[in-house]
């Protein structure tokens, strides 16, 4: 993403786990070294943040203008299953890219199926040969998962099986299926994976489908005795369409922690991502694994937010003096959430469009980032008021912020939905009526945001639009024209949502776009009500 940014490595997990102290002593080492960005692929779930160790580390990164990106997590596709929450960190979810690498099933009967594979191998024969399902290959009430030791050789042998995916990895199936004498190996996704593929590296040949093709494929493999199949390996294929959709493991909002603030940020490339790999490890990561490759395609958030802190240090180098909330602000209002042909971005799990609490501010889009036209800025200030709006205790703001000796003043008033965030996360109380009607009452919550001018002189003008099942949002932003006139100015506005209460777990998104015809300035805003 930056190709003349330099990289420093700081070792924080070990066998044991990621531990907090390595974690913290890592992250300071790194902002004593003089790096300017921080890439941190891994969190520990949702917490209070003075009890979050990436939380605290990188809050000591933001306070000397270091940039700190995180995953999102891989606990997709259920609600409220982010990790690295914090507002000051840049939490990013994974999408795909518009490469796939197919393997086709073709079965006796003359149907095939695409699924995907990076198996590379020699490949099994043209013809079909015997086909098996794991659960009628086995003593155990588990052996159609193809745990270890579950299958039986003398009805595995020669075959290719058809495993469920669950609980073990992926790649162990396969080595269990090859352990046992098979073929090869169909590895059919169950309902909590849907149509999500993701390739792996298999021990033998492989392939891996969605759960519609794996219901229609244990139908035929269950129809009788002689069922027989084969699998075709197709390559790498460029240009795939519709791209990018949101992964399915990719963790989702909306924020356990501060219900107010919207996360994830944004997304980036994490499904089947070519990545740098350790020569110690074959590429399953199975001991049994004696292969090695100096590269390797991995999937996880752990692979898109690598790619947002590449960008980070791009816009670093363009903008040396911006902080690191302002580059941040540019990748996220910047992003895009649509298709070229105007159709919103997908989420794979669902088969619908992607709402904000799966895409946040959208997919990251490099150049329209260097030039942002406005951006949010934040300082360690600001995220001092945003504790006291939490509450938070002198103690817990100082292990958050230590050597800062801070108190609330009581005389201020505080709120969360004064924290200059670029995007906008608006929870709505469910009412109830005098006879248990929720939509009795109506409710209107007020945010304030200053933008600041990093481009040319300009007026921007404001559009809004909101979508909610069974209510009608209106959005007043004032003023909705912002005239700027030198480099660095900043104006204010605020932005008051009103909206009926609806029964409790409803959702709608919108969008805040402020735009001068040259740059649009894009917030994503998430409603719920609770």
């Amino acid at each position: 993403m930056s190709p003349r940014a330099r990289v420093a490595v700081y070792k924080v997990c070990w066998m044991g786990g990621c531990f907090s102290s390595d974690i913290l002593a890592a992250i300071n080492a790194a902002v004593d070294d003089g790096c300017h960005i921080l890439s941190l692929s891994l969190g520990g779930g949702a917490t209070e943040y003075f009890r979050d160790s990436v939380a605290i580390g990188a809050f000591n990164a933001m306070e000397r203008g270091v940039v700190v990106s995180c995953s999102a997590g891989n606990a997709g596709p259920g609600v409220a299953t982010l990790s690295n929450l914090a507002p000051w960190i840049t939490t990013v979810g994974a999408g795909t890219l518009d490469r796939d690498f197919p393997a086709y099933v073709v079965l006796g009967n003359g149907k095939n199926y695409t699924g995907v594979s990076l198996y590379s191998g020699k490949p099994l024969p043209s013809t079909p040969i015997p086909f098996v399902f794991a659960g009628n290959a086995t003593n155990s009430t588990i052996g159609n998962l193809c745990m270890p030791g579950t299958l039986l050789p003398e009805k595995v042998a020669g075959k290719i099986v058809l495993c469920e995916r669950g609980i073990n990895p992926r790649v162990q199936k396969g080595m269990v299926v090859k352990d046992a004498g098979g073929a090869g190996m169909v590895l059919a996704n169950t309902a909590a994976n849907g149509e999500e593929l993701v390739a792996d590296s298999h021990l033998l040949p492989a392939t891996l489908v969605g759960e519609k093709a794996g219901n229609e494929i244990k139908t035929y493999v269950l129809s009788g005795p002689d069922t027989t199949a084969t699998i075709v390996f197709g390559g790498t294929k460029i240009g795939v369409q519709p791209s990018p959709v949101v992964a399915a493991f990719s963790s989702r909002g909306p924020n356990a922690v501060t219900p107010e603030i919207l996360k994830p940020d944004l997304i980036a490339p994490g499904v089947n991502i070519l990545a740098g790999w350790t020569g110690t490890a074959g590429p399953t990561g199975l001991p049994a694994d004696t292969r090695r490759v100096e590269f390797n395609i991995i999937s996880g958030t752990s692979m898109s937010c690598p790619h947002v802190s590449g960008l980070a240090a791009l816009l670093k180098g363009v903008h040396p003096d911006w902080s690191p909330a302002a580059i941040k602000s540019a990748l996220m209002t910047s992003a895009y959430i649509d298709y070229p042909n105007g159709n919103s971005i997908l989420d794979v799990a669902t088969g619908q469009a992607a709402t904000p609490f799966d895409i946040g501010a959208g997919h990251v889009d490099p150049p329209k980032a260097v030039d942002p036209g406005l951006v949010y800025d934040l300082t360690a200030d600001d995220y001092l008021d945003f504790f006291c709006a939490l509450n938070y205790t002198p103690p817990q703001i100082a292990t958050i912020a230590p050597g800062r000796n801070f108190t609330c003043d009581s005389k201020k008033t505080y709120a969360v939905s004064k924290l200059n965030y670029p995007s906008f996360s608006v929870p709505f109380a469910t009412a109830t009526g005098s006879a248990g009607d929720s939509t009795a009452t109506t409710t209107t919550l007020t945010y304030e945001r200053t933008v600041t001018n990093v481009g040319s002189p300009a007026t921007y003008k404001a559009t809004t639009t909101a979508k909610v099942d069974g209510g009608e949002i209106k959005i007043t932003v004032d003023p909705a024209v912002l005239e700027f006139t030198e480099t660095g100015e900043k104006k204010s506005y605020t932005v008051k949502f009103t909206a009926p209460s609806l029964p409790s777990g409803s959702s709608g998104s919108g969008r805040l776009v402020w735009s001068d015809g040259k740059h649009i300035v894009g917030s994503p805003i998430a409603f719920t009500w609770t």
